[in-house]
């Protein structure tokens, strides 16, 4: 067996590029640094008909699978992914899977692992990478439990644990997981969302946008799922002064909805929903607004809040699953409550009332995401993880 081969790792990811969140930035953050240490292949959901069969993506060989139709692709990738591990593995001799999250993807993994076990075979070692920001709720309920069984067997057959937040690796432990745990959080492309964006650039995008001299944005950044409270802001922005707007970015299934609650509010000019907007783009669109808002229901760490501090914006978050890493009421940022819009109006108040709060929390901010949660810091954290693996 070479070297080579020894040092190869085989990814399983529901989604993957061109389709981005949390977990799909970290992976490619991750496995851009780790050129030279290790070689990746990943399986991953084709979900659409166009997107090659297989593809290099920065350090990864992207494999596809699926007929590009999303619900489809997801529901057989268990089963074809097992299939494809098994053809990739007499060429690669894998040093280790590594699972995005306890869903379809990884169950690939562990299917193909308990098939090399009953043939006699000693299984591939198993990296699971928690990602999840479901609520308890979701996991014990949705799908009538299934998704709680789900966790509990891949848990089971994990050999070295990673959770982006102290509450995913806490719930693992609720869960059965005995083994090693480590806390790997996600990180900010922070040369990215720190750089100065000139005055030139911010203009045309106020002009592009409405913006006056007098006006406040609020922005939020996120999938427009009911986890994320989208429509909480919505809410609060109805009775806030008609200078104040609210800048929606993203995409998801609760956006007509989302359009409708805010128009029938009267809404309709104040609260903009803008669709994708390109990662590269989004330290633009932070800078010219003034407070980043996000009152999630649920958790698992929230990418878009480091970004935010990093471009120094104040922020407002609810104290709920991983965010209390990293946020500290009044200290990096500001708490409302779930479920409480007139809590997100007083925390607003509060931030364009007191300056010296605003700035105090902003530089906090800044220097805590710039000491702890930059990917360069990051990768070498998961690089140790993967030299602990027992071959």
């Amino acid at each position: 067996m070479t070297n080579d081969q020894r040092r190869r790792i085989l990814i399983f990811s529901t989604a993957y590029y061109p389709f981005v969140g949390g977990a799909e930035v970290a992976v490619k953050e991750i496995t851009d640094r780790l050129v030279g240490s290790f070689d990746f292949d990943l399986i991953t959901a084709r979900f659409e008909k166009k997107l090659p069969p297989v593809e290099k993506v920065g350090n990864v060989t992207v494999y596809r699978i699926g007929s590009g139709k999303p619900k489809l692709d997801k529901i057989f990738l268990p089963f074809r992914g097992a299939v494809l591990a098994s053809k990739l593995n007499k060429t690669h001799n894998y040093f280790c899977f590594w699972g995005i999250m306890a869903t379809f993807a990884s169950g690939a993994g562990y299917i193909y692992n308990i098939f090399r076990t009953l043939n006699g075979k000693k299984k591939i070692p198993m990296v699971l990478t928690l990602q999840e920001g479901d609520s308890e709720n979701h996991l014990q309920y949705k799908w009538l439990g299934l998704i709680s069984l789900s966790w509990k067997l891949a848990l089971r057959q994990t050999d070295l644990l990673t959770g982006i937040s102290n509450f995913l690796l806490h719930r693992a432990e609720k869960n059965g997981y005995k083994g090693k745990s480590f806390l790997i959080p996600n990180g900010v492309d922070f040369s990215l969302f720190s750089k100065e964006i000139s005055d030139q650039d911010k203009l045309s995008l106020k002009n592009r946008l409405g913006k006056k001299e007098e006006d406040i944005f609020l922005v939020t950044v996120g999938r427009l799922v009911h986890k994320n409270g989208v429509d909480d802001i919505i809410s609060a922005t109805a009775l806030l002064p008609e200078n104040i707007s609210l800048l929606v970015i993203g995409k998801g299934d609760l956006g007509h909805n989302l359009q409708k609650q805010a128009d029938s509010l009267g809404l309709g000019n104040r609260v903009k929903f803008l669709g994708f907007v390109p990662y590269s783009e989004l330290p633009k669109y932070l800078s010219v607004c003034d407070i980043f808002v996000r009152p999630s229901r649920s958790e698992g760490f929230g990418n878009s809040f480091i970004e935010a501090m990093a471009a120094k914006i104040p922020v407002i978050a609810t104290p709920v699953g991983g965010i209390v890493d990293f946020i500290d009421d009044r200290g990096t940022g500001l708490f409302c409550s779930p479920d409480n819009p007139q809590s997100i109006v007083s925390a607003i108040k509060a931030i364009l009332e007191g300056n010296s709060l605003r700035d105090s929390m902003v530089q906090n901010a800044y220097n805590r995401v710039k000491g702890s949660y930059t990917w360069d810091n990051i990768a070498p954290e998961m690089k140790q993880v993967f030299n602990q693996i027992e071959q």
